[in-house]
C-alpha cells in the first residue's frame, strides 16, 4: 500500500521540476534580450554591486595590505642601499675634491716659486722638505739634496715669499736646515727704506723675528721690509726676511722693542730653493746644479 503511493506520487513531481526549470531559463532568457536591449537591470545590477562592494572591500583587504607591506618594503630596502651607495659616492667625490685642492695649491706654490726664480740673479734649485722639526728649542728641516748636488753648510734656503733659512749640515743625499725663526739662528738684515743695519733674532715662533739691537731713536717704522744685508756672506742682500709689525719706544730704556713677521710662511712651507750666491766650485757638477731648471 505504501509502495503504490509512492509509485503514483514520483510521476507526479518529475514533470513540476521540468516546468520550473523551463520557466526559469524562460524568464532568463527574457531578461537576458531586455537588458540587452533597453538595459532595464542596470539599476538592479548597480544597487547590487554597491551592496556587495564592502563585501569585496573586506574579502581583498588583506591581499592589499601584503602587497602593500611588500612594496613598502622593497621600497625601504632600495632606499637604503641607494643613500648608501650617494654616500659613499659623495666621501670619493670629496676625497677627489680634497686631492684636487691640494694639486691646485701645489701648482700655485711651484708657479709663484717659479716666477721668484726669474726674479733671481743667483743660481737656484728647487728642493723639497722631507721632514720638519718644531718645537720651542728647534726648528729645523730635512731637505731632498745633499752634497752631492752641490749642496753647502750655511747656503741659503728662500721660498716664493722671502728668507726661510740656511743649510747646517751636508749629507751624501739629503740636507738638514735651520730656520730663521730657530732660537738660535741670527741673520743680518737691513730696513729696505732707509738701509738701515740690525740683526733679526728667531724667537721659537714661526710668526715672529726680533730686533733687540736699534735704538730708541732709530728709524725704523711699522710696515718696513727688512731685507738681507749680505754681511756674513752666508745670504746675498736683496732677500725678503720680513715686515716689521711692533716698535715700541721706552723713554728709560735705550732700545727699542720691535719685532717683525717673517715673509715667508715658515710653517706652512713645503718646497725650497737653495740660492748659489757665488760660482760653485769646479768639483761640482753644473748638471747637478741645473737638474730642476729644465
Amino acid at each position: 500500500m505504501v509502495a503504490s503511493r509512492n509509485n503514483t506520487s514520483n510521476p507526479a513531481r518529475i514533470p513540476a521540476l521540468g516546468l520550473r526549470t523551463l520557466v526559469l531559463m524562460f524568464l532568463s532568457i527574457l531578461l537576458m534580450f531586455l537588458d540587452n536591449r533597453d538595459n532595464h537591470l542596470d539599476t538592479v545590477r548597480n544597487a547590487i554591486g554597491t551592496a556587495v562592494y564592502p563585501l569585496r572591500v573586506i574579502v581583498d583587504a588583506p591581499v592589499r595590505l601584503w602587497v602593500w607591506a611588500s612594496e613598502s618594503s622593497q621600497s625601504r630596502n632600495d632606499l637604503q642601499l641607494e643613500n648608501a651607495r650617494l654616500k659613499s659616492e659623495q666621501l670619493l667625490t670629496r676625497a677627489r675634491l680634497q686631492r684636487l685642492n691640494s694639486l691646485e695649491a701645489e701648482n700655485a706654490r711651484l708657479r709663484a716659486m717659479l716666477d721668484a726664480r726669474e726674479q733671481f740673479e743667483d743660481r737656484v734649485r728647487v728642493a723639497e722638505i722631507m721632514a720638519v722639526d718644531a718645537n720651542l728649542f728647534r726648528h729645523s728641516l730635512v731637505i731632498d739634496v745633499g752634497s752631492g748636488d752641490g749642496v753647502y753648510d750655511g747656503q741659503a734656503i728662500v721660498d716664493a715669499d722671502g728668507v726661510v733659512g740656511q743649510v747646517i749640515k751636508t749629507g751624501p743625499m739629503t740636507s738638514e736646515a735651520i730656520l730663521i725663526s730657530d732660537p738660535g739662528h741670527a741673520l743680518p738684515v737691513e730696513v729696505n727704506r732707509n738701509g738701515l743695519r740690525t740683526i733679526a733674532y728667531g724667537t721659537g715662533e714661526f710668526g715672529r723675528l726680533d730686533l733687540p739691537g736699534l735704538a730708541n731713536n732709530a728709524d725704523i717704522e711699522v710696515g718696513d721690509l727688512l731685507v738681507t744685508s749680505g754681511l756674513g756672506g752666508a745670504f746675498p742682500n736683496g732677500y725678503p726676511v720680513a715686515v716689521v709689525d711692533t716698535v715700541n719706544r721706552i723713554p728709560q730704556r735705550a732700545f727699542a722693542d720691535v719685532s717683525a713677521t717673517p715673509s715667508a710662511a715658515l710653517d706652512q712651507v713645503r718646497e725650497v730653493m737653495l740660492v748659489w750666491s757665488a760660482p760653485p766650485d769646479d768639483d761640482v757638477d753644473d748638471a747637478a746644479l741645473d737638474g730642476d731648471d729644465e
